[in-house]
């Protein structure tokens, strides 16, 4: 088979070259003249068929290129719109965000408990309240009389001038001065002390005697200690929350004055005002309303027709892309806030627990009965739900997530 095939190919080459080789022996026949003009023309037409063919081919990929290009161009219009319109949404709600949580910080700032809170924490810091059942400063009276006078207060005049000394000295008003709890603990200070210095020249006052008062002073002083540690540590975490809320209204005042400016607005002026009051002003201009129609009137001057150029809009204002791209330091900054109102409510709830335990402090000792006790503990808890349901309805955080939930801050626009 293979030799045959060989054969076959090798005469196919010999026949073609046979019929391409011209007969120079045979006379030319005018009759043949016919047959040599008709293959041209078949191959004219062979070859205008094959031009028009090509050009039916480019105008067809004209036409493909021409669909893919408006596809192409459509697809860049679709998504300079889809761009512009987030860039939009993004900062009109981000003036709304402004807005809210400068109101917020000024709110929690002013806070350290309520009124009523106030009062009745007062009221237990007053040597003179007698809202356990008791009076410290009638208590210090009574054991100065009992204890180191040995109930002769009143046998002679030596005696009657500790007496009155005791009292002028829990009247003093440099006690009123002081902030807190520590009146009580500087009169019961004080008293020791000066007890101390009347038994140099009082033989009937020694220090067996001296050591039994202390001891029973130390009852009322370990109670109003408690109280005093629970009222400190309570101020110091207030002070400190005010302190990164502070910190956290600079970084806003900082963001809103990169925004504004960026939108070409007319930056505030601080002046002696604080930060606060400053923004307060601020916003009547620099509000949600009229940042809509701040827009509104940027897509007026780019409209062509009836069809707004968000190509050229955003080309030649890539201060709003920088806005856009700014919105998460806006979001990390209304998360910080969430975390210090929270922080509020665990100051609040570790200061109950620890007047609570200052209250028992004082059952035990035998200062005031249990159910004086029981009492007091179940008004504090009322006052401090009051406290917080108060201060959660006047700030509402949910409104500031509401409108943080709307800002796409992820989707940066370049």
């Amino acid at each position: 088979m293979r030799y045959l095939t060989l054969l076959l190919i090798f005469l196919s080459g010999f026949q073609l070259a046979y019929a391409q080789e011209p007969d120079k022996t045979k006379v030319p026949d005018p009759n043949n003249d016919l047959k040599t003009v008709m293959p041209q023309v078949r191959t004219a037409d062979t070859t205008l068929r094959r031009i028009v063919d090509e050009l039916q081919r480019i105008t067809d990929s004209d036409k493909q290129n021409s669909n893919a290009i408006q596809g192409l161009l459509q697809g860049r219009e679709i998504d300079n719109i889809t761009k512009y319109e987030l860039i939009r949404n993004n900062i009109v709600y981000a003036s709304e965000t402004y807005y809210l949580l400068n109101k917020k910080i000024i709110d929690l700032k002013s806070r350290t408990t309520t009124n009523n809170l106030d009062v009745f924490i007062t009221s237990l810091n007053n040597p003179e309240s007698k809202e356990l059942g008791f009076s410290l400063s009638d208590r210090i009276v009574e054991l100065v009389e009992k204890v180191v006078l040995k109930g002769k207060a009143d046998k002679d005049e030596k005696n009657s001038k500790i007496v009155e000394s005791t009292k002028s000295i829990i009247a003093s008003p440099i006690f009123q001065s002081f902030t807190s709890l520590t009146p009580p603990l500087a009169i019961a200070n004080s008293v020791m002390n000066f007890l101390h210095s009347v038994s140099v020249n009082n033989k009937e006052i020694n220090q067996k005697t001296l050591k039994e008062f202390e001891k029973e002073l130390n009852k009322y002083v370990v109670y109003y200690s408690a109280l005093n540690d629970a009222n400190q540590k309570f101020e110091y975490g207030l002070n400190f929350n005010k302190d990164q809320l502070n910190l956290l209204h600079d970084n806003l005042y900082d963001h809103i004055m990169f925004t504004a400016s960026a939108l070409k607005y007319q930056l505030p002026q601080r002046g002696n005002k604080s930060i606060g009051e400053t923004l307060n002003d601020f916003f009547f201009d620099f509000k949600k309303e009229k940042v809509v129609v701040f827009f509104n009137d940027l897509e007026v001057k780019y409209t062509k027709g009836k069809k707004i150029d968000y190509e050229a809009l955003l080309r030649e204002n890539p201060n709003l892309k920088e806005v856009n791209n700014q919105l998460e330091d806006l979001i990390l900054q209304t998360k910080r806030f969430e975390n210090l109102y929270n922080e509020y409510f665990t100051l609040l709830d570790s200061y109950y627990g620890k007047v609570n335990s200052s209250l028992k402090i004082a059952q035990d000792n035998g200062l005031a009965d249990k159910n004086i006790i029981d009492t007091k503990q179940a008004e504090f808890r009322n006052l401090k739900d009051e406290a917080v349901k108060e201060i959660q309805a006047s700030i509402n955080i949910k409104e500031l997530y509401n409108n943080t939930d709307k800002i796409k801050y992820r989707y940066r626009i370049f």
